[in-house]
């Protein structure tokens, strides 16, 4: 325990460190580790490909147990198969290359894999192997991690859009009063946007590759001329459940990494904005925040309730971002066939998803902290009696009254307006009494169009 905590605060990213148990969950699919593990999954996976098919005479089936013991050998792999990999590399200095060397050591250890041994890494190269570990790794956190959580977003903004619904809430455009809305209506904008963005992020493709050396199948048709080695390449890359890429340089070209992370980075973007504006609100006292038995607000000020949970998800949607952000830009670019400047920046896939998640879990916390103060609220909006003069105005325009919004403008703009005064200047218009009594009538919070139809509808 001591030298796990050890590890955990002298580490120098917060991830690993202050952030480590709320990045559990990416951490064994997007570690060196899970590297590792995915990288010997396609290892021995494309050995079972190759000895399935029946123009490569050299291998024989592979049994039952045999199937099994070499599955076992991703579904068991440990820490200290990981590091035993370490060890290796460290004569190698290759990260690929050492995989292979654990392959065929295991399976000289389980015996009766003699003749499979050379066909360990079979006309790969190392991008054969790595690309279709990273799609493994984004596939698992993506389905398994990023997509429940950004989800239980937008569910408890929908949640949130449905119960407030009718709730009226004055806008502010520019900072300043405007037509109002509903708090419901508020909360199922933001809704609509991350569902858009989800659904795009939930159905972007996964490509891979296992085409050699510059993807043209060089080797493999020089060793095995009767194969259709696209067509294996197809199955192999599909049954992983992946999507087959016909067309690379020695390198699957990412822009598929590209796009699920600029679609990532949008969503952020999005939570960003709602962040920032559910801080204003509770700035405003419109939200109260429910306070937690020992939880400080202040180091010196004992009545603050500040709005962290808000202000951490900002920071760290910010930082998600940069690092999406320049793997986005970064990834597809390649000099000729290849250059390695990409393997170091695939190296930090889980650091964007990690910052994201920290985000994802803190708007969580202040999402379920938030209490309606409809007192202030309704107060706000009760008192502004000016933003009638939009509805006013308009009703003037359908009767070709001249000059609307000029003679509104005077009535209001800079001026503290009451209903009184807006009385006298309705009664004063030529327009049907029945319009004048509607106009009369209505109310800064009964002037909400259909804001509370679309809040429920979301």
């Amino acid at each position: 325990m001591t030298e796990q905590l050890l590890t955990a605060i002298t580490s120098i990213s917060p991830l690993d460190g202050r952030y480590a148990q709320k990045c559990r969950s990416l951490a064994e699919i997007c570690s060196e580790y899970g590297l590792m593990r995915y990288r010997v999954e396609v290892e021995v996976k494309w050995l079972q490909a190759l000895a399935s098919h029946p123009a490569v005479a050299e291998l024989k089936p592979l049994s039952d147990t045999q199937i099994a013991r070499l599955e076992g050998l991703f579904l068991d792999f440990s820490l200290e198969d990981a590091l035993e990999v370490k060890e290796i590399e460290s004569k190698t200095n290759h990260d690929v290359k050492a995989i292979e060397y654990f392959i065929k050591q295991k399976l000289e250890i389980l015996g009766g894999f003699d003749e499979y041994l050379e066909f360990v890494h079979f006309a790969c190269t190392s991008e054969d192997i790595n690309n279709l570990a990273y799609g493994l790794m984004l596939a698992q956190a993506r389905e398994t991690v990023l997509i429940p959580q950004m989800r239980g977003t937008v569910d408890s903004l929908k949640a949130l859009a449905s119960a407030f619904a009718s709730q009226p809430i004055l806008s502010r455009t520019h900072g300043q009063p405007a037509t109002p809305s509903t708090v419901g209506k508020e909360f199922a904008n933001v809704a609509f946007r991350l569902q858009r963005q989800l659904d795009n992020f939930s159905t972007i493709n996964i490509l891979g590759k296992i085409n050699g050396a510059v993807g043209n199948y060089n080797a493999h048709i020089v060793a095995y001329p009767e194969i259709d080695w696209p067509s294996v390449a197809e199955e192999f890359i599909v049954d992983l459940g992946l999507n087959w890429n016909p067309y690379t340089t020695q390198i699957e070209p990412h822009d598929y990494v590209a796009e699920i992370f600029n679609c990532l980075s949008r969503y952020n973007t999005v939570l960003i904005d709602f962040s920032r504006d559910i801080w204003g609100y509770i700035s405003l006292n419109y939200f109260r925040q429910k306070t937690v038995a020992g939880e400080v607000g202040s180091s010196t000020m004992p009545h603050k309730v500040n709005p962290i949970d808000f202000e951490n998800a900002e920071g760290n949607l910010g930082l998600a971002n940069s690092l999406l952000d320049h793997m986005s830009a970064k990834l597809p670019v390649s000099r000729w066939q290849r250059d390695l400047s990409d393997s170091t920046v695939m190296r930090n896939l889980g650091t964007g998803l990690g910052y994201s998640l920290v985000a994802y879990q803190s708007l969580a916390r202040g999402i379920a902290k938030l209490e309606l103060n409809t007192s202030a609220i309704d107060a706000d909006i009760d008192a502004c009696w000016a933003i009638l003069a939009e509805p006013i105005q308009t009703v003037m325009r359908r009767y070709r009254i001249e000059q609307p919004y000029e003679k509104l403008k005077a009535l209001t703009r800079g001026k503290a307006i009451d209903e009184a005064t807006l009385k006298d200047f309705i009664q004063s218009l030529d327009i049907p009494q029945s319009d004048k009594e509607a106009l009369i009538a209505l109310r800064p919070r009964t002037y909400l169009g259909n804001a509370a139809a679309q809040a429920s509808e979301i």
